[in-house]
């Protein structure tokens, strides 16, 4: 063979592999991330020093993964304790803010049978991080809640009413004509708790700090259903005898503030009446009297919402069927929101600078 045959034997198979490693070769397509805003916190502190708008990468949709658009989340004391780092329950660093919100699904996997794009969402359990517009979370998270009611309702039915339930649900067997009596009533969860009881037919005898404003509250609070409102100063004088005269006296107490406001509630408990603490915005301890305690039979227990929500966990149907009674009740007129300010998701940093404000009679609502 001459030597311009094997230039061209040589070049025809130079050809041939070129073409063969060029069709067995991998090909690798650059994939387009989805990124989407959140409000994270690196570490613990103040909410306004911490608390940081960043970009963050959105994970691919598994099979039994749903895709969300958040459409609103509340800004609660709670999300405030966890930035500060002194919550009962702390997630790992870094971390989105928020453990409540309402979300809508947008895509879902192919093994997804129990939401449908277009349904509206809240989580399950705290620590999901709703400060965020997007999140992929899997189905399992997630419970429904009806469209057709208020957004502002929908964002704030997952804690704040579901503690109130739960409160007047599982420590004593209410039944109309009872007596409940609590402090911070003017509280998200003690306007929860007013609305509800008047929807069991149950008195309320409801316990407020004094402020400027006294009697607008007072209005603010019958027109939710309050059957008396006495201001924290009357205690010890004759108006809680005064309505117990008219009244049966209270089987139940709920308190949220602590110090000697709790002790008071106890000495208008009925015997073998319970006191139930769910908050302790005084940061005093509740002080018991050992009398109530020794010769009136009362007991004390504690409550948290997170809590219910992880023993409960493996029955999910408890936590449906009490969200399906509250939004019930949001559609025949009978329970509303807070009073709430809608706040641009990117104006983040005035509603926590709102949410530390005392004497808060409204929510602050980041809205995406």
């Amino acid at each position: 063979m001459n030597a311009s045959c094997q230039l061209a034997v040589c070049s025809h198979m130079r050809s041939l592999l070129i073409s063969f490693l060029r069709t067995t070769q991998p090909r690798f397509t650059a994939v387009r991330r989805r990124h989407y805003e959140a409000l994270l916190y690196r570490s613990h502190g103040h909410p306004n020093d911490v608390i940081k708008m960043e970009k963050m990468t959105l994970p691919d949709i598994g099979a039994m993964d749903v895709r969300l658009r958040m459409l609103a989340a509340p800004v609660n004391p709670a999300d405030i304790n966890m930035i500060q780092g002194t919550y009962g329950i702390l997630p790992s660093l870094p971390a989105v803010g928020g453990n409540e919100g309402l979300a809508e699904v947008i895509e879902v996997g192919n093994q997804v049978t129990t939401l449908s794009p277009g349904d509206w969402v809240i989580p399950v359990d705290a620590e999901f991080g709703t400060w965020r517009i997007e999140a992929v979370c899997n189905e399992r998270d997630l419970i429904p809640v009806p469209n057709d009611i208020p957004l502002l309702s929908a964002a704030t039915i997952g804690v704040n009413p579901c503690t109130a339930y739960r409160m007047l649900h599982d420590f004593i067997q209410l039944k109309p004509g009872d007596t409940v009596i609590q402090n911070g009533a003017n509280s998200a969860v003690g306007q929860a708790v007013i609305q509800i009881a008047a929807s069991m037919g149950i008195n309320t005898i409801n316990i407020v700090r004094n402020r400027p404003d006294l009697q607008n509250l007072v209005q603010k609070l019958k027109a939710l259903g309050a059957n008396y409102i006495i201001a924290e100063e009357q205690l010890h004088k004759s108006s809680a005898e005064n309505i117990l005269k008219d009244v049966p006296k209270p089987k139940l107490a709920l308190n949220c503030v602590g110090g000697p406001n709790a002790a008071y509630l106890v000495d208008h408990l009925d015997y073998g009446g319970k006191l139930v603490t769910y908050g302790g915005m005084s940061k005093k301890p509740a002080l018991l009297p050992a009398k109530a305690v020794i010769f009136r039979n009362i007991t004390v227990e504690g409550f948290w919402m997170t809590q219910w929500k992880r023993n409960n966990k493996q029955d999910i149907s408890k936590l449906q069927s009490m969200v399906a009674d509250l939004c019930e009740l949001v559609k025949t007129g009978k329970f509303s929101s807070p009073l709430c300010t809608k706040i641009p998701f990117q104006d983040y940093k005035q509603a926590l600078s709102a949410a530390l404000q005392p004497f808060q009679g409204r929510k602050h609502v980041l809205v995406m």
